[in-house]
């Protein structure tokens, strides 16, 4: 009997079939939602990113990083390439002189209906004619190949500009205001000058023509080379006027081929006697555009001296019109407007009359006179020689006379007055004050001195401090009036580093001081003490590794005639300065300052020769500072000579003159004249 085998029932259940479509729905749907988000996230972090990189190349202006970040759809739609995206941003916002780009108020969203991101921004900019109110612009971005672009119109450069819209600026410059001394004459305003040029249909042809221009060359001081290519220039026709030079009233012969234009152009009526501090103006270099978008071509601004520091109060605020016009030149919309404004007037505290008298005083030299007010700080002359010629940097200087200035050896554009120098023997009425408010120096105190030099002992090796008098008894009045540097450095070194260094720093080491003038803060050494002897006994005579500037050395001084109280100087009649600080005791200045009218009244004394000026209490000190020991024996050293001299019964004025290259008695006998004037000049 065969055996029947039974099948098994392989039927699942239905609720296990479910079950199991249920899981892999799960899956499937659990997946997809994992993938979407993520596609998501991914998404919209591609999107910001483009968005930062957008915001960061605007406000950089780095329009080529924007012009990558268009998208082609939307360039294409603009009538753009990349290239002329980028040449469109640069000519209207180079154009305008946009600067200081910022973004605010950034907030982007997807816009789901249109699979695309929509962004809105606000943005801040500056202009030629200054803050710009802020424009508002939206704009969307949508995925291309993989990655998310700006939708770019030109709507984004301005909200209303369109692709052949112009934008154009109109200016009106505002006349720039005057730089005046104290009596109101002016040292920088506008003059009349004249163009010179040449007319093409005058000068003839072949040797007419090379006749005319050898003559002009030679009136003017300009080479036949710079007259033809002049000539040769695109622009020129037979009745063109091509200018090549600017002269002042009465340098105009009348020469054939030549024609003249008369124009208004900065000019500076004490010129050289006034170049370093006042400066110049020139028309603005593309150097100068670029570290300033406001400035446009052609503008004048300050190159040098107050020119330059008081450039944007003198230059006041230009005016004009920033518009859209459409592509028949319509007025379409103004973007800004501004209203023009005249520069400010400044007035100086100079004497314009002291400022040229003094000048011509040391002219020829390398020198520099400061005159101050020891009362209220008032800085009444600043002088520096040799000079340069201001009104010919202003009219245009050529490139052959601009570098005989620059390869001078006497150095013509250094401003001396505000260079750095060791003081010599006018100091030592500072280390004089500082002794005697230490209780170290006394009126009465004698040292005994043998010979015309010193040292403290052995370990000194050769260096040694010298004087001029050999004068065995000597106190601080015959110190003063003989200036004797052993006296002093043995006077410092029994007050001690500390002593000294503590009445320093009562004066002016190591401050800045408030005025518009380029110059480093003085010092008392290259590293700020006088650790080492030698260097404390010869700071203590004006040598060592001081460094002080005339205007330094004229407020330190300032102290003596004001009874110790140190004024801070001003060179505006507007300037508020720091309070005076007491630098030494009144009783001290009172002594210096009475010892200082003896160096010329007494017959010994170093500026004796001020005596015949008979000027009641005239107050002198002067000082022969070395520069550099001579190498050979038996020849005298290179030195630098000053003197300090003030009004010691008014205060009405300070002086420090300066002539490198020569002794004190030089410059003594360079200024008597004008000290023998001084009253006259300032009143």
């Amino acid at each position: 009997m065969k055996e029947t085998k039974r099948l098994k029932n392989t039927k699942r259940p239905l609720w296990m079939i479910a079950a199991v479509i249920g899981l892999i729905s799960v899956v499937i749907i659990g997946g997809g939602a994992t993938y979407y988000f993520w596609s998501k996230q991914k998404d919209e972090e591609a999107a910001k990113k483009t968005v930062d990189s957008y915001v960061e190349a605007l406000e950089k202006q780095d329009y080529s990083t924007i012009s990558k970040l268009a998208s082609k759809t939307s360039l294409k739609k603009s009538g753009y390439t990349k290239d002329q995206m980028e040449k469109r941003y640069e000519a209207i916002y180079g154009g305008i002189g946009v600067s200081d780009l910022k973004i605010s108020g950034l907030e982007s969203s997807l816009n789901k209906e249109k699979n695309q991101y929509d962004i809105v921004y606000t943005v801040e900019m500056k202009t030629s004619l200054g803050e710009l109110e802020e424009q508002s612009f939206a704009t969307t971005m949508s995925k291309e190949e993989d990655d998310y672009k700006i939708n770019w119109a030109t709507q984004l450069i301005f909200p209303d500009l369109e692709p052949n819209d112009k934008v154009s600026l109109t200016t009106t410059i505002g006349e720039r205001g005057d730089i005046l001394a104290a009596d109101g004459s002016p040292l920088a305003t506008e003059g009349n000058v004249w163009d010179v040029g040449l007319y093409p249909e005058s000068l003839g042809e072949g040797k007419e023509k090379e006749s005319k221009l050898k003559e002009i060359s030679e009136e003017f001081d300009v080479s036949i080379e710079q007259l033809e290519n002049k000539l040769s220039a695109d622009w020129v026709l037979p009745e063109s006027f091509v200018p090549f030079k600017i002269v002042n009233e009465g340098e105009t012969p009348e020469i054939p081929g030549i024609l003249y234009q008369e124009k208004t152009i900065r000019t500076y009526p004490l010129n050289e006697a006034a170049a370093h501090l006042i400066g110049y103006v020139s028309e603005a270099t593309a150097e100068d555009i670029e570290k300033n978008p406001s400035i446009q071509p052609g503008d004048s601004i300050g190159k040098s001296g107050l020119e330059a520091a008081f450039n944007e109060r003198l230059n006041g605020q230009k005016g004009g019109r920033i518009v859209i016009n459409n592509e028949k030149d319509e007025l379409k919309k103004v973007i800004q407007e501004t209203e023009v404004k005249n520069g400010e007037d400044i007035t100086l505290t100079l004497n314009a009359k002291l400022q040229k008298a003094a000048y011509e005083q040391l002219k020829g030299e390398n020198s520099s006179a400061v005159f101050m007010d020891p009362k209220d700080g008032s800085l009444l002359s600043l002088v520096s020689t040799p000079s340069y010629d201001a009104n010919q940097m202003t009219m245009g200087i050529s490139s052959e006379d601009y570098k005989k200035y620059t390869e001078d050896i006497n150095n013509p554009f250094l401003a001396r007055f505000a260079s750095g120098y060791a003081p010599g023997s006018t100091f030592k009425t500072i280390t004089a004050a500082i002794g005697l408010d230490a209780g170290i120096t006394k009126k009465d105190k004698t040292h005994k001195i043998d010979g015309l030099k010193w040292q403290k002992d052995a370990s000194w090796g050769d260096h040694y401090i010298v004087r001029v008098s050999d004068t065995p008894q000597v106190n601080l009045e015959s110190a003063l009036v003989y200036s004797d540097n052993i006296y002093f450095a043995q006077e410092a070194l029994e007050m001690g580093q500390k002593t000294v260094e503590e009445g320093l720093s009562k004066f002016i080491f190591k401050e800045e001081l408030d005025l518009p003038i380029a110059m480093n803060p003085a010092q008392i050494s290259n590293d700020g003490t006088l650790a080492k002897e030698t260097l404390l006994a010869d700071t203590a005579y004006g040598q060592g590794q001081l460094l002080m500037n005339p205007i330094q050395q004229a407020v330190s001084f300032s102290v003596f005639a004001n009874e110790g109280k140190l004024v801070y100087p001003k060179l505006t009649t507007d300037q508020k300065t720091m309070e005076p600080k007491i630098a030494i005791t009144a009783e001290s200045a009172n002594l210096v300052k009475d010892n200082l009218i003896k160096v010329v009244e007494k017959p010994e004394g170093t500026a004796h020769s001020l005596a015949s000026l008979n000027k009641k209490n005239l107050a002198a000190k002067t000082g022969t500072a070395e520069t550099k020991a001579s190498e050979t024996e038996g020849e005298d050293a290179e030195t630098n000579g000053f003197l300090l001299t003030f009004d010691a019964e008014n205060e009405r004025y300070l002086m420090v003159a300066m002539i490198e290259g020569k002794s004190s008695g030089d410059v003594t006998s360079a200024m008597k004249p004008l000290l023998g004037n001084i009253e006259e000049l300032i009143k």
